[in-house]
């Protein structure tokens, strides 16, 4: 490895690097971003029972919502810092910040200490994704690097099916190496991350021209004022009320927010977090928009899909984890497609009108879900789902580089995640609030109509039923107009099934409004990709 290493680096800017040197250099990156990658699948499949064990399953938005607030803060910053220092120390520095962060979400005594510790995690993982697609940037022209991001998907592919396997397995134990088994889904991050740390110290030596910038930290407080209290509400609206005083006051410091960062973006010109220049180009303008269109429907979709499984079908984590495999095919069969087409004829536009597209009638058919409906359905819509997201995902990247000259590429490309992972952290916050504010009334219409059925009557004068303490528990409550404490869902695994069940129909019904609502705002993007210039690359 080392010697190869040596023959690959360093490559002065400009000069052209064989296919073999260009696979060493990607060894590095897609070791750093299947760090990230895996984090995130093994941290959706298990986060069901995590939230029960912390007692927090309403608050769990926080826990994805964190890491995506300083991810994406930070990801413009690594993309300044590393035209200044260059790409290899801010790459090291971003793994090691999120294994620091790892380690802590592995100590978390409640669900607010471990969204604190995500948030830790984050400022790593906003350099992790954006560092590697800049340095891929500066190696390759653009038609190539449709190639060779093929490769980075190969990553997402490997680490959706490694992920929620390994999520599901640590989920299911009581306990590993003297650690509760949900805590290993944050340590197992400490092996790969050293693993990456020793590769890119080796192998990542690409030289590249490196630029003096003045750092935009006005511009980065301004985004923290403008997305912290915007997201806060976005959790905590359905409590507060979405026009209570407490509301409103959250919706001004954003306003405030969001003035201060346009006035500090101006001020700082070229040097800016997001210079507004850059928004006169047409594709990197229209690009952006739909990363972060695409950013709110792909995570409220993909959040909502392992909660479907794992609370209404029954699935354990692991059964749920294989489950979205499906997805991963789907992804990986449309990436591969993509990337050579691209590859050969230039051509973008088309992917993101098919996507989006194919994304948009995937979120409506699961929209349809219901407490009967069969896996093999739900395991056939992950395919569809998967094969818009594969279509959408690198050549909304492209796109958004097209405009970029070469002294704007780390800008543009740190933008594509900037957006994106905006969109994610609103739909994270806002599909949960609307599914845990819409799953208390749908399981109390689930429960009256549950009253006339025979089996729910039946089940009520079973003597057997009444002598069950879970049972007798659970229908104290409901005559009593408690509604089941929904921060801990694991409830529903001890009760008689006849009982459970308007409970798994309101939350199915509530899923569907958020599949629904994922829905429609995709279809958003897909009506702005006709608008795309039709570019062809070089």
């Amino acid at each position: 490895m080392s010697e190869t290493a040596e023959r690959a680096a360093p490559a002065p800017p400009g000069v052209r690097l064989t296919h073999r040197q260009i696979l060493t250099v990607l060894t590095g990156l897609m070791l750093g971003m299947f760090l990230g990658a895996l984090d995130q699948t093994i941290v959706s499949s298990a986060i069901r029972v995590i939230a029960d064990q912390l007692h927090g399953q309403t608050a769990q938005a926080w826990v994805t919502t964190a890491y995506l607030i300083t991810a994406t803060i930070t990801t413009p910053l690594y993309g300044k810092l590393s035209d200044i220092y260059g790409r290899k120390p801010l790459y090291l520095a971003a793994i090691s910040l999120f294994l620091l962060g790892s380690v802590l979400c592995g100590l978390a005594n409640s669900i607010y200490e471990l969204a604190a510790f995500r948030a830790i995690q984050g400022l790593g993982g906003g350099g992790l994704m954006s560092l590697a697609l800049t340095i891929i940037a500066d190696m390759l022209p653009p038609r190539e690097r449709s190639r060779y991001q093929g490769y980075f998907m190969a990553v997402f592919g490997v680490s959706s099916v490694v992920g929620p396997v390994i999520g599901g397995l640590f989920a299911g134990m009581d306990s590993f190496l003297g650690f509760a088994g949900w805590r290993w889904v944050f340590l197992v991050n400490v092996p790969v991350g050293l693993i990456a740390l020793v590769v890119v110290a080796k192998v990542l030596n690409v030289e590249t021209e490196r630029v003096r910038h003045r750092i935009d930290y006005w511009g980065a407080a301004a985004l923290v004022v403008m997305l912290v209290p915007l997201l806060t509400v976005a959790e905590q609206g359905r409590e507060w009320g979405w026009g209570s005083a407490t509301s409103l006051a959250m919706y001004a410091i954003g306003a405030v927010g969001l003035v201060l960062f346009v006035v500090s973006e101006r001020r700082m010109g070229d040097e800016a977090l997001l210079p507004l220049r850059m928004f006169r180009l047409p594709s990197f303008r229209m690009g952006n928009v739909l990363n972060f269109i695409v950013g709110v429907g792909m995570f409220g979709g993909l959040m909502s899909m392992p909660l479907y499984l794992q609370i209404v079908k029954g699935l354990d984590p692991t059964a749920a984890g294989m489950l979205m495999l499906t997805m991963t095919a789907g992804i990986m069969i449309s990436t591969t497609i993509a990337g050579r087409a691209i590859s050969k004829t230039g051509r973008l536009k088309p992917f993101p009108v098919i996507g989006s597209g194919i994304m948009t009638v995937a979120l409506l058919l699961f929209s349809r879900l219901t407490a009967d409906t069969s896996l093999v359905q739900v395991g056939l819509i992950a395919v569809v789902m998967g094969l818009g997201l594969g279509l959408l995902m690198q050549t909304l990247t492209l796109v958004v580089q097209a405009d970029a000259t070469r002294t704007d590429l780390g800008v543009a490309t740190a933008s594509v995640n900037l957006f994106r992972q905006t969109g994610g952290t609103v739909g994270a916050a806002v599909f949960l609030s609307v599914l845990f504010s819409t799953v208390g009334g749908r399981i109390a219409d689930a429960m009256r109509a549950a009253a006339v059925s025979p089996e729910f009557t039946a089940a009520l004068r079973d003597p057997a039923v009444l002598a069950d303490p879970a049972n007798r528990d659970f229908l104290a409550g409901m005559r009593g107009g408690a509604p089941p404490d929904l921060n801990d869902t694991s409830f529903l695994y001890h009760l008689d099934p006849r009982l459970a069940r308007p409970v798994l129909e309101g939350f199915a019904s509530a899923m569907g409004t958020v599949f629904f609502v994922g829905a429609c705002v995709v279809g958003v993007a897909f009506v702005l990709t006709w608008f795309l210039r039709d570019t062809r690359l070089d």
